[in-house]
């Protein structure tokens, strides 16, 4: 088995990953939303867009 993110052997402390450099690489995409995939429904992107709206308002509200 390959690691995922450089394509070099296992290491079996870190697998799937080589190192643990690689295996932050992954996280990091998983946190930035590298790996979302696409939704083509317009009831997702509506709930998505209010979603980030609500969240926006609730940031100008001083607390």
């Amino acid at each position: 088995m390959s690691c995922p993110i450089c394509d070099k052997p296992t290491v079996t402390a870190y697998r799937p990953f080589c190192s643990k450099r690689c295996a932050d690489v992954d996280l990091s995409k998983w946190l930035s939303g590298s790996y979302a995939l696409p939704s083509q429904d317009p009831d997702d992107i509506e709930e998505a867009l209010d979603a980030v709206l609500n969240l926006d308002e609730g940031r100008d509200k001083p607390h």
